[in-house]
């Protein structure tokens, strides 16, 4: 079966590098699907969940801004932030959201609300990957 190469990289490291089936991916006008040979294109992507197909094995990834590149069979993606799901700290995902949820319960001019707000979906997004994760692994085979 033909595969794509997938690269998805961080300014810290480079997260994941494998040949893969699809990328889904969270573009910003809605989620993006590559499929080997897909035409070259370059967008920039949101906060959300990158899933992975590979032999038939799904796996998921938080990314957080940044740029997706199609060139060949290879799919870049240069993010902010990305972690598999099995690196996504819930405690630290779960304070950061509590954080983000108090921040906005404050008057509009004691805070900066857009950031709030894009704190707080960062925070759900992460703790969503992280749950699907779990379940998946709990499915029996």
């Amino acid at each position: 079966m033909v595969k794509t190469r997938l690269e998805i990289i961080t300014a810290e490291r480079v997260v994941y590098s494998e040949d893969v089936d699809i990328v889904v991916a969270p573009g910003i006008e809605g989620e993006l699907g590559v499929l080997p040979h897909h035409a070259p294109l370059m967008t920039m992507i949101q906060p959300g969940e990158l899933r992975v197909r590979r032999d038939n094995v799904e796996e998921s990834m938080f990314v957080s801004g940044g740029f997706l590149e199609v060139r060949g069979d290879k799919v870049v993606v240069l993010a902010n932030v990305a972690e598999r799901a099995d690196e996504i700290d819930v405690a630290r995902a779960e304070a950061a959201k509590h954080r983000a949820e108090e921040r906005m319960a404050q008057p509009p001019a004691q805070i900066d609300h857009a950031r709030a707000e894009a704190a707080l979906r960062r925070s759900m997004m992460r703790l969503k990957v992280a749950e699907k994760s779990r379940k998946r692994r709990q499915r029996p085979v």
